[in-house]
């Protein structure tokens, strides 16, 4: 009974302190009112949605709206002046700031990793072997070791932060075969993944469960840990961006993700965290 009660307690303590520290990392929202539109990448969606309930929750005079569309549309929309936030999965080129007057935040890491349907019994490949099922060089899978079937290919747009990465350091730059599926975000690939037992596609590694099946890459499996460790290189950051110098909401939202709750919110949903 005594070891029960020190376990409940000790539970306890821990829950209280979590507390504390979410309502200190909250207390910048005390007194704060208006509208916060967020848009642009997908991946950085369930972090975002995570932030938005505590501080919505904690001031109910606070609306904050999260929208996707990609990194481009991320900093499009945030140097026009149609969102407060963009979110971009790559720095903004010095052209992009220059044109908006952008500042930007780096607030986490995020590997992409190849992925495959849960049924493919494919769950290793060399760079080589990427690059070649991409360009359209090896069109089947029973040339990797897998069933003799077509390799469907799913690709993200131009616009995709996460496709650039991907296509950067996972293809070298390569081609992408020109018969690839476009899909337009980090969710609609694992849905088209999860429907196509002959699929190959990408997706930020806090994407990644159980629907899709992580495609070791040179050995090394595309996830948290090896991300972390930098023995996965295909990695970037996740960036947040305002028109100017942030300030209100924007500047209290992005203080936020840079807080202990917000980093933590950040593990949680897969990624590396800045602090």
């Amino acid at each position: 009974m005594l070891k029960l009660s020190k376990i409940f307690t000790a539970g306890m303590l821990c829950l209280l302190m979590t507390t504390i520290a979410y309502s200190n990392d909250l207390d910048a929202f005390v007194g704060q009112k208006g509208i916060l539109k967020i848009a642009g990448g997908t991946a950085h969606i369930p972090v975002m949605k995570a932030a938005a309930e505590l501080i919505m929750t904690s001031n109910p005079d606070i609306r904050i709206t999260i929208a996707g569309g990609g990194t481009g549309v991320g900093i499009k929309q945030v140097g026009e002046g149609l969102v407060e936030i963009g979110n971009a999965g790559r720095k903004a080129t010095d052209e992009e700031i220059a044109t908006y007057n952008l500042s930007m935040v780096k607030w986490a890491i995020d590997g992409v990793g190849a992925v495959v349907n849960p049924k493919n019994s494919v769950t290793a490949l060399t760079a080589s072997q990427l690059q070649d099922i991409f360009a359209g060089k090896i069109v089947n899978w029973k040339e990797v070791g897998g069933e003799d079937r077509e390799i469907n290919i799913y690709d993200r747009d131009s616009a995709s932060g996460t496709r650039e990465v991907f296509w950067k350091k996972a293809l070298n730059s390569g081609d992408v075969a020109k018969k690839a599926n476009v899909v337009v975000s980090n969710g609609a690939m694992k849905t088209a993944i999860a429907g196509d037992p002959y699929s190959i596609g990408y997706v930020s590694v806090g994407h990644i469960d159980a629907t899709v099946s992580p495609v070791a890459l040179d050995g090394v499996v595309p996830n948290l840990e090896n991300t972390k460790s930098g023995s996965y290189g295909v990695a970037r950051g996740l960036y947040s961006l305002t028109k100017g110098e942030p300030a209100g909401l924007a500047q209290s939202f992005l203080d936020f993700l840079l807080s202990p709750t917000g980093q933590q919110i950040a593990k949680d949903k897969g990624f590396v965290g800045v602090k």
